[in-house]
């Protein structure tokens, strides 16, 4: 059972906040920026509080404050002057933006997700958007949430945001884009695959490209693809794996989903961390290995 996490280590605070543990403790030593409490041991412990504290502190940095004049405010202060910025300057650099979600992720401010977001659709294309902030975000946030530094519900508030900004956009995209291709693309999950945040950002690209969707989304046993294989013609399969898919490896999966489907011809398109180290020779010829969402972009057309 997963528990909320209130205590870090300094290196936690590296790993989330980008800044040194030496410069941390520095800070501490001439700033009092920060004031952990100690083991029996003198090993530092932080608080979510200090934690908090350490973003904004970074924030702020990156908008050119120095540290000397960040840490004469309080930790009060210091969270409204980094609302000000947010509220009232263009965030063009993507780490600034990154900063931000982080800092809306870990206080759960949807607000300030939505006005980082906005600024940001202010110059950037959702696609840009995604590739440039979201999918580093994302990666950082996984490597953390694998670390213990950022608690389960952190990660959900945060995906289920992102979410919603692709439903919106999906939305715009269907009810404007003319459909120009023939294929249909049935994009699944199979079973044990329940993260479902980049085949949803899948059917927002092929969408937006004018491609036929039928979104099926997470758990689908392959079984149950057979209907529209019988029943349309040439569709094309895209899957996103980000754990081992039907508790097998993708080669074996691969080969179960021909056998399955009884055609060998049918293309399945596999996209996510699973596949990062699978070379195209190991497939069935109909299976590809898509690396990223840009290459299956650059694989359409």
């Amino acid at each position: 059972m997963n528990t909320v996490k209130t205590n870090f280590s300094i290196k936690d605070l590296e790993s989330f906040g980008g800044i040194k543990a030496h410069t941390i403790r520095m800070w501490e030593r001439r700033y009092n920026l920060l004031d952990p409490d100690r083991t029996p041991t003198n090993i530092r412990t932080y608080s979510l509080d200090d934690l908090q504290k350490l973003l904004n502190v970074t924030f702020l940095l990156d908008h050119n404050y120095k540290i000397s004049k960040i840490a004469k405010r309080s930790s009060d202060e210091i969270a409204s002057l980094v609302a000000e910025i947010v509220e009232e300057q263009d965030l063009g650099a993507n780490h600034h933006a990154i900063n931000s979600f982080k800092i809306a992720m870990m206080n759960f401010d949807q607000r300030l997700f939505s006005q980082t977001y906005n600024h940001l659709r202010q110059t950037l294309g959702f696609s840009e958007l995604f590739f440039s902030v979201f999918i580093p975000l994302l990666e950082k946030i996984g490597f953390l949430w694998q670390a213990g530094v950022v608690n389960p519900a952190h990660e959900h508030f945060i995906s289920n945001l992102i979410k919603q900004k692709i439903l919106l956009n999906l939305d715009a995209c269907i009810n404007t884009v003319e459909q120009k291709s023939d294929n249909l693309f049935v994009l699944f999950l199979p079973e044990n695959e329940i993260h479902d945040l980049g085949l949803m950002f899948l059917n927002y690209e092929l969408e937006s490209r004018g491609h036929k969707c039928v979104y099926l989304g997470q758990n689908i046993h392959i079984e149950n693809l057979k209907y529209i294989v019988k029943t349309h013609n040439n569709p094309h399969f895209v899957s996103y794996l980000t754990v081992n898919p039907c508790d097998m490896g993708v080669a074996k999966f691969a080969e179960h989903f021909n056998k399955t489907i009884e055609e060998e011809h049918i293309p399945l398109y596999l996209l996510g961390r699973m596949v990062q180290k699978i070379e195209q020779q190991e497939m069935p010829e109909n299976v590809k290995i898509i690396k990223s969402i840009e290459a299956l972009s650059d694989v359409l057309n």
